[in-house]
């Protein structure tokens, strides 16, 4: 008799991914017909008929989707990473997150100086990030703004010039 190897984590390691949770594949759930008409697509849409052969669940057609085959609650809306998704929009909301069994997804609405906040404040507290963007530094950020005011205030001057 063959014995299940049990999953062991410990505290410092990441999660196991959430492939490695579930206990089976689900199968591909296509469309009635899709493998025989080239302008059916492929994707699932619930078979109809009132003979339909895929509806009755008549052997040899393919599956259809049912509970049977929904993931167990352990892993159920999971990131496939093995983590929790949370998302962040200010500094205040990396306080309530825990770094072993969450991750953090900047929302896309925040700009790039708080992003760049984030993400090291993220870092220094080992909080997974699962949109991260390279972003310059905070500093490279203030530099290019003040070259750029610097550079808009040259041009005023320069057609102030031209206009007198």
């Amino acid at each position: 008799m063959k014995r299940k190897k049990k999953l062991e984590t410990t505290v410092k390691e990441r999660p196991p991914r959430k492939h490695q949770l579930s206990k089976r594949k689900k199968p591909d759930f296509k469309r009635q017909e899709s493998w025989r008409y080239k302008r059916v697509k492929e994707s699932w849409r619930k078979p109809r008929g009132i003979d339909s052969k895929m509806r009755k669940k008549v052997k040899g057609w393919p599956p259809s989707p049912e509970a049977g085959y929904r993931s167990p609650k352990k892993i159920r809306g999971l990131h496939p990473s093995g983590y929790e998704e949370v998302r962040v929009q200010s500094l205040e909301d990396l306080t309530n997150i825990d770094p072993e069994t969450q991750a953090i997804r900047i929302a896309r609405t925040i700009g790039a100086k708080k992003r760049v906040e984030i993400s090291t404040k993220a870092e220094e507290r080992g909080i997974h990030v699962l949109n991260p963007r390279k972003v310059k530094e905070l500093e490279e950020l203030e530099e290019e703004e003040m070259e750029e005011k610097e550079g808009e205030e040259e041009t005023e001057s320069a057609e102030g010039a031209k206009k007198k």
